[in-house]
């Protein structure tokens, strides 16, 4: 009899935890966007890529920040063979396998997406996003504890499956 109501209070309780989870996701508000931080080629630590990929991606770990509304933010490079770099500050939502890219590097300044807008991590082209959220950034469908696990896991990922 015991055993039956401590089922049914941790039933009860997993229950409204699960609605309150449902419910912060459909208040869930983006926190004001910080401005695209400054970057260093020298500093970037590589995303393992699979092998046909012949751009090369990397992120500079001193722009990993986690901010109060549950997005990672980076700024992540791209080099081609021709050694052309091109630059993107995004964010990460864990909680929804989403992505939005605030702005892009070019001519030596940020240049704001004009609609950035949240999309679906495995309806983008940009494998690295789903490779880089998959190794480091999310464990799970939360972001990792701090940036220096997510730092920890660039250089050697854990690969969890999400």
């Amino acid at each position: 009899m015991r055993a039956s109501r401590a089922f049914a209070a941790v039933l009860c309780l997993t229950a409204t935890l699960a609605a309150a989870q449902i419910f912060d996701q459909a208040d869930w508000k983006e926190t004001e966007v910080p401005p695209p931080p400054a970057f260093d080629v020298k500093r970037l630590l590589p995303i393992e890529m699979p092998p046909y990929m012949s751009l090369k991606f990397g992120v500079d770990p001193a722009t990993l920040t986690v901010t109060g509304d549950g997005v990672v933010r980076y700024v992540v490079v791209a080099t081609g063979s021709g050694g052309t770099v091109n630059a993107f500050y995004e964010g990460v939502r864990c909680a929804t396998d989403e992505v939005k890219t605030y702005a892009r590097f070019s001519g030596g300044a940020w240049q704001p997406v004009e609609w950035a807008e949240w999309k679906r991590i495995n309806n983008m082209n940009s494998i690295y996003v789903k490779e880089l959220a998959k190794q480091s950034l999310c464990r799970g469908h939360a972001p990792r504890a701090s940036t220096r696990d997510m730092v920890r896991e660039i250089k050697k990922p854990e690969i969890l499956e999400r």
